[in-house]
């Protein structure tokens, strides 16, 4: 093949040197505007995965780079006047101008042909001359910007202003340097890369930088490679203790917002991305270096493996695509939690700490513990001491208390609607599915979505609670969970709205019945998708017999024994309907300004409060965002839970979306977490109001990691309890935890031990125990740089 790669960064040249080595008959040229010996930025890291790769890919390479290596497994966090040591990371780090000298001879050496100091010819004629053209340019590549109609980029620039900045103050470990200062929060992400110098990156939110006067150089037009010296020695001067003497260096230092980039498709014919130029991700969850040398590994696979070029380019970005999109939904929840920095820095050093290292969701506390049994103790500690618990236990296994409801643990099961009532009434099959659930150990176990009247149901499978018969079959439900668990079990009241009059999830997820249908209502005539019912506008007499319909279903719910009751203003439905602008379009009252929209919700919220049972919780679920343009953002969602907190709300149920079929939710693991998170911080934690979290949690661990981060207070689960009803117990037992957070019961208890596994009779290498490193050693590695040897007399 005759290939021309654009952009002489790592993973440009990496790739160049990879083709070389699988066939030596490829033309490899490759185009870099800078001089060879310019480059940008002081140290990369590397990952343990991404070294195997190279290793197993080019043994000589990697060879060359272990000899240049910093290697540690610390890191130190700076907080509060106190430095916090968590080990068993693993890291590599080097020196970029080394790894671009590497990469250069290693394609000399091969025969690539390097053009630096010379732009790329324009890509048409590349394509024309070329079998293959790769876009390394980077974050600003031109090729991805020409060919935009292709690739469709988006660029997410975010507002906290960072700077790169070198220093020669040699680190032992990474270090994150939180700093509170006059104008707000501060940080330094740090570390080291050769034996003489170290990264320093110094982050803030925009509204610090700007009360920290950083901005008097905002429209300044620094030439390329220049730095802003201004703010440079401004930097020397605030962490003059952080550097301890030592000098700070720049080098094309400017602040700067990261932009996070993406691209519908990667490649085109025979034009592809890699790098910067696809893809990049926040520079405190890894390196874009890493990630561009992982892509090169991946495209000479490919285009080895396969005999036609779209078929090799498809492969590659199928494999690749994968990958980057978790990475980049790990920096995402990263480059937030740094954002939001100020909300942290109050909480109690360990926790903050703890906090800090799981904040892309990507660690968690089994693997920290894995990495650092200490401080995972400490961890444990920690959050018993503020819980006031007499003993350490597992977080999700420390009781709690809402309101006046004494909870056993801290697992909820989620409401999940079953379609299987008649006429409203809950059957067998709701006395089994909440049964179970009551018994698999969860503290507390919620209803589907139970509705007011029969129009507001979603569909003709749905509960309510409108008649007395609804109320003596939930009775005969609570009554099971009350005699048969010491589980609590909590009504989730609401009215479906303009959702309602749908078919059965099976049926057809939303789509209107072909018969038997009722005439909706909503906020606005404004339907929740296209090909959903058009709704008719909720006059002021509808609005007050559906408030008289929610009191009497509260009245028959307290009648029936529940425990607590949650208020369904999310999803969409009417309550939620009202708040969101996406379909509130009154002019009215209760249209316009959050306040407005709030008002109905909250009249609904108050009628409730007066019939249900002062000493039984009352919560609300909410969607903390709309996840489409013009809707409710994260900032609404902290408004909301304020208006319901000041009306007597005990608990915030904090889930999003489905508002509208035009949503573009962020999946993820723990995806709506943060939501949770930010209304804890920003509004309960002040007023003693507990905060739930919902959404993709599906591991014990990440209910432990969520709540002793202070994430949330409580976690609510729901697919998982559709897999394992048993699932809490079956979380104790995989803990080794026992006691009455997690009771089994009578006729259950002969099997809380966990069942064997297959047997092996292999002898276990016992006498290497002997022989095993210093355990502390593994887990707490620094970096100390080599000596020099001793000059001969």
């Amino acid at each position: 093949m005759k290939i021309a790669i654009v952009g002489g960064g790592p993973g440009g040249l990496y790739l160049a040197a990879l083709m070389k080595q699988l066939d030596p008959a490829h033309e490899v040229t490759v185009w870099e505007r800078n001089a060879p010996d310019v480059t940008f930025g002081f140290g990369v890291v590397f990952s343990d995965e991404t070294l195997g790769g190279i290793e197993n890919a080019d043994p000589e390479f990697a060879a060359a780079m272990a000899d240049r290596f910093a290697r540690w497994t610390d890191i130190d966090i700076h907080v509060g006047g106190r430095s916090h040591t968590v080990g068993g990371q693993g890291f590599a780090a080097m020196s970029r101008r080394e790894l671009l000298h590497l990469l250069q001879e290693r394609c000399r050496g091969l025969g690539v042909d390097l053009r630096f100091g010379t732009p790329a010819p324009d890509t048409a004629v590349l394509r024309a001359d070329h079998d293959l053209t790769v876009a390394a340019d980077g974050l600003n590549s031109q090729i991805r910007q020409a060919c935009a109609d292709v690739f469709r980029p988006s660029v997410d620039t975010r507002r906290n202003k960072y700077m790169w900045l070198g220093t020669d103050r040699v680190f032992e470990a990474f270090q994150f340097f939180i700093k509170q200062t006059e104008w707000g929060t501060m940080q330094v992400h740090a570390y080291p890369y050769s034996a003489t110098g170290s990264t320093f990156i110094v982050e803030m939110h925009e509204d610090v930088w700007r009360r920290a006067g950083f901005d008097a150089t905002e429209g300044a037009d620094l030439p390329p490679g220049a730095s802003d010296e201004q703010a440079v020695e401004r930097i020397r001067a605030l962490f003059a203790e952080e550097l301890d003497g030592h000098r700070l260096s720049a080098n094309n230092s400017k602040w700067l917002n990261f932009s996070t980039v993406r691209n519908e498709r990667w490649h085109d014919g025979d034009l592809v991305l890699l790098g910067d130029a696809a893809h990049t991700a926040h520079f405190s969850i890894g390196s874009g270096t890493k990630l561009a040398m992982e892509d090169a590994l991946a495209l000479a696979a490919c285009l080895h493996e396969h005999p036609g070029l779209d078929e090799a380019l498809t492969a590659y970005e199928t494999e690749r695509r994968p990958v980057v999109e978790s990475t980049q939904r790990a920096a995402q929840a990263s480059l937030e939690w740094f954002e939001n920095i100020g909300m942290y820095v109050h909480q109690e050093p360990t926790q903050f700490c703890f906090n800090l290292l799981t904040r892309s969701r990507r660690i968690t506390y089994d693997n920290l513990r894995t990495r650092d049994p200490q401080f995972a103790d400490r961890v444990d500690a920690a959050f018993a001491a503020a819980q006031g618990a007499a003993e350490v236990v597992p977080a999700m296994f420390q009781p709690f208390r809402l309101g006046q409801l004494e909870l056993k643990n801290r697992v909820i099961v989620s409401p999940m609607d079953m379609y299987s009532a008649t006429d409203g009434v809950p059957g067998d099959l709701h006395l089994v599915h909440l049964g179970s659930k009551a018994m698999g150990g969860a503290g507390l176990v919620m209803t589907e979505m139970v509705c007011v009247s029969p129009e507001g149901r979603i569909t003709p499978g749905c509960t309510g609670l409108w008649s007395d018969a609804q109320r003596d079959a939930w009775g005969r439900i609570v009554s099971y969970v009350h005699g048969n668990s010491t589980a609590r079990i909590g009504l989730q009241l609401g009215h479906s709205g303009r959702k309602g009059s749908t078919r059965l999830m099976w049926e057809g997820m939303d789509e209107p019945l072909a018969e038997g249908n009722w005439e909706v209502v909503g906020p606005s005539e404004v339907p929740y998708g296209f090909g959903s019912a058009v709704p008719r506008e909720a006059t002021r007499a509808d609005l007050d017999r559906i408030t008289a319909e929610f009191v009497a279903a509260a009245r028959r719910g307290a009648e029936a024994g529940f425990d607590l009751l949650e208020l369904h203003c999310a999803h969409g439905y009417l309550l939620s309907s009202f708040l969101s602008p996406l379909a509130n379009r009154r002019t009215d009252e209760y249209g316009g300004p959050l306040a407005n929209r709030l008002r109905y919700p909250l009249e609904v919220f108050d009628a409730v409060r007066a019939v249900w049972p002062a000493e039984r919780p009352m919560i609300v679920r909410i969607s903390a965002t709309d996840w489409a343009p013009d809707g409710n953002t994260e900032h609404d969602a902290v408004e909301i839970a304020r208006a319901f907190i000041a009306h007597g709300a005990d608990a915030i149920d904090v889930s999003t979306g489905q508002v509208t079929k035009d949503e573009r939710p962020a999946y993820g693991r723990s995806y709506q977490t943060p939501y949770a998170d930010r209304i804890r911080h920003e509004v309960a934690a002040a007023t003693g109001t507990a905060v739930i979290a919902v959404g993709a949690i599906a591991s014990y661990d990440d209910v432990n990691s969520i709540l002793m981060a202070g994430r949330a207070d409580l976690c609510a689960i729901g697919r998982t309890h559709l897999y394992d009803p048993h699932w809490t117990l079956h979380a104790a037992a995989e803990q080794n935890y026992r006691g009455p957070a997690a009771d089994w019961p009578l006729p259950f208890r002969a099997g809380r031990r966990k069942p064997p596994t297959s047997r092996t009779d292999a002898v276990r290498p016992r006498l290497t125990l002997l022989r095993a490193e210093d355990p502390d050693r593994t887990v707490h590695l620094r970096w100390t740089p080599p000596r020099e040897p001793a000059p001969v007399a």
